[in-house]
């Protein structure tokens, strides 16, 4: 049986990650000798490919910029008790109001405000997304993680049905896509002859505003306690009500803000499969940061590596595309099983009989 710790060690807390990564290297290890692969070379190929040139290491940044910007939203989320398991719906939901600027601007409007008005739609549709299950939780107790998660398939259906239906692109030949952004809705890109834009600095920003707002206002204060100790929280007059829709509102806006980033730089149009697994890897991005805005950063770094190395992993060791999301969910299994033994320790409780 698990028995809670009196003093759980801060140190192994810090740690925790650190050594969640670690044994996720290690089973990587054995899965790949299980495959009948080299060990050592695939492990190279997984986690140290991405670093090997430049043009690796910005498509690294690439990928880290929705999960950073998705994970440190639900970052507040889950520091305030509230489970927002709907990022990838709210991502898709940026994406489609950020497309539905792009695509509908008229003619002869000002280029230097499109790419301003699609991050901003991107935003609310985001906020929209996560506003509809925070509204259910506080009027009628609906479970924020069930409604969240079943609007995902909403959201990527409707995503579906525009890009075959009204907003399709006559001249795709019947694929399902819409037609290409004007120039004027592109995300420009920070290091010429890389993929590597300015949704970078955007993630940094709401990152380090997030960690203000949660380390140095009476709102974060407000959000910390709501998860540590909700009745307290009330006591002291914090509204859980309107905990509940700020981080949702918050959360929500920025997966549609990457959404927005996302459709505006590396796709320039709308088309089926635009998340890429990012929302949920969003998830395991918060643990791995211990919900910290901060620390989502890095984890989303870390979290890119999988999808970095399990391309080149598909390519040169002729690996199934879904090899990345394996190590994904390693890494979020080893990090709540280090945290769970963090706090509990194993007891071994004898019964009748001796056993």
């Amino acid at each position: 049986m698990l028995e809670r710790r009196v003093s759980p060690s801060p140190a192994l807390a810090v740690l925790s990650p650190v050594i969640a990564m670690a044994l996720t290297v290690l089973a990587g290890f054995a899965l790949f000798a299980a495959l009948g692969k080299d060990p050592v070379e695939a492990m190279r190929i997984y986690f140290l490919s991405p670093f090997t040139d430049a043009y690796n290491r910005s498509e690294l940044l690439v990928k880290a910029i929705p999960l950073a910007l998705i994970g440190s939203g639900l970052a507040i989320c889950f520091r305030a008790g509230v489970f927002n398991i709907g990022a990838p719906g709210q991502y898709t939901l940026g994406a489609i109001f950020a497309g539905g600027v792009a695509l509908h601007a008229p003619e002869g409007a000002a280029m230097v405000w499109l790419l301003p008005a699609c991050m901003a739609a991107g935003f609310v549709g985001g906020m929209l997304w996560g506003w509809i299950p925070a509204l259910l939780r506080v009027t009628s107790g609906a479970n924020v993680i069930l409604v969240s998660l079943m609007l995902t398939y909403v959201a990527q259906l409707l995503l579906d049905w525009l890009v075959r239906g009204p907003w399709a692109d006559p001249l795709a030949f019947g694929f399902p896509k819409t037609a290409r952004f004007p120039d004027g809705a592109l995300m420009p890109n920070l290091v010429a002859g890389t993929r590597l834009h300015w949704g970078l600095v955007l993630a940094v920003v709401a990152a380090l505003i997030l960690w203000w707002m949660l380390a140095r206002t009476r709102r974060g204060f407000g959000i910390r306690s709501m998860g540590l100790a909700p009745r307290a929280a009330a006591f002291a007059g914090f509204s859980e009500a309107r905990t509940i829709t700020f981080v949702m509102l918050v959360s929500g806006g920025l997966a549609g803000l990457a959404g927005a980033v996302e459709v505006t730089s590396t796709i320039k149009q709308l088309q089926p499969d635009i998340a890429a697994g990012y929302g949920f890897a969003a998830i395991i991005v918060a643990f791995l940061g211990r919900l910290n805005p901060l620390g989502s950063l890095l984890a989303a770094l870390a979290l890119a590596v999988t999808y970095i190395g399990g391309e080149n992993a598909q390519i040169l060791l002729k690996l199934p595309k879904n090899a990345a999301f394996v190590f994904q969910g390693m890494l979020l299994f080893f990090l709540l099983a280090c945290d769970t033994l963090i706090h509990y320790r194993v007891r071994v409780r004898r019964v009748a009989g001796g056993a």
